[in-house]
């Protein structure tokens, strides 16, 4: 009976550990993003560089619109992604997630702020090629 019991716990601790759960909300770069928005708000179009905000090893960022779908989150990103924000039902965010080797690591929920926002003809961003770009 102990050693079944010792099994079931060490199951539930590699699932747990296997699950996409440490993935941080960077609010310090929503903070940022929110305030450089914002600054520039006087402009029809502009462009942020991300990497001027982002201070964490990173090789892709994703840029979902609103109402992007749970299977339509992880067939982009081609990882296990389990979407905190719920931006499958809300049109007021965008969500940004990157992914490092392979692994999702980090996301921001950037506000919509009567902005659109745009990746340009990219399918993601690269740490060479990180230009966000704003619509308003």
């Amino acid at each position: 009976m102990i050693k079944q019991i010792a099994v079931i716990l060490l199951s539930l601790l590699w699932i747990a550990g296997c699950s996409d759960s440490n993935i941080k909300r960077n609010t310090e770069l929503e903070k940022n993003l929110h305030s450089s928005i914002i600054m520039v708000s006087d402009k029809s179009e502009s462009y942020l560089y991300l990497s001027t905000f982002v201070e964490f090893e990173w090789d892709k960022a994703f840029l979902f619109e609103p109402y992007t779908t749970q299977a339509d989150l992880e067939k982009q990103l081609g990882v296990k992604f389990t979407d905190p924000s719920n931006i499958g039902s809300r049109d007021d965010i965008y969500l940004l997630v990157f992914v490092n080797e392979g692994k999702a690591v980090q996301y921001a929920v950037i506000e919509r702020l009567h902005t659109t926002f745009s990746l340009g003809d990219q399918a993601y961003l690269e740490p060479s090629n990180d230009t966000l770009y704003i619509e308003r």
